[in-house]
């Protein structure tokens, strides 16, 4: 008999120890599908805006049954479009410009990631989110509100170029350019199908 109850010890602590490493609330992975996903980007200037799209490569939400736990997006900035202007107007110069190395050097830095480090729900659908995002290989804290409904979220994050080295028209590191000046702040509104 203590034999027996030797041996189920024995195997409790030997089953105990091989799932030490593994987290029970890792929660479920959902992937978000690209091609029927939005990433909206706004940019504001002196005399007026600019907007456009640009494609989502890779994504995924992380959830505990239905709570939003994490995520991670990956970005090719080589995609990025302008919208709000038609060809002949300089919407290819801008397109061009804004792969150059004074913005966001895609033929260097052809994607751009950003990874959920914290995820705090502020109410039933709606969550308070810090993560890292990585522009021109340089990552910078960003805070945000995601909400998600069903299969869908929709995010709205403000980011500072000036953090990711892109100070191309920014009026903090020249007083010349008048009404030519860009503003550090651009805004991407993110509307994702998982």
């Amino acid at each position: 008999m203590k034999k027996n109850i030797l041996s189920a010890v024995f195997a409790i602590v030997i089953a105990t120890a091989a799932t030490a490493g593994v987290n029970p609330i890792d929660g479920e992975k959902k992937t978000v599908k690209t091609t029927e996903s939005t990433v909206t980007w706004k940019g504001y200037k002196f005399a007026g805006s600019h907007e456009g799209k640009i494609a989502l490569q890779s994504g995924e939400l992380l959830f505990d049954g239905d709570k939003l736990t994490g995520g991670e997006f990956v970005v090719d900035m080589a995609s990025i479009t302008v919208g709000d202007l038609a060809a002949g107007q300089g919407k290819e110069k801008l397109e061009g410009h804004l792969k150059a190395d004074d913005f966001f050097g895609t033929e260097n830095y052809a994607t751009s990631k950003l990874v959920f480090t914290s995820v705090k729900a502020t109410g039933k659908n709606s969550y308070d989110v810090t993560g890292d995002l990585t522009i021109k290989g340089i990552t910078k804290a960003v805070s945000f509100d995601i909400s998600v409904y069903g299969s869908k979220a929709t995010a709205t994050l403000k980011v500072d170029r000036t953090n990711y080295d892109i100070h191309y028209g920014s009026t903090n590191f020249t007083d010349t350019l008048k009404d030519k000046a860009i503003y550090d702040e651009f805004d991407l509104v993110v509307d994702l199908q998982f």
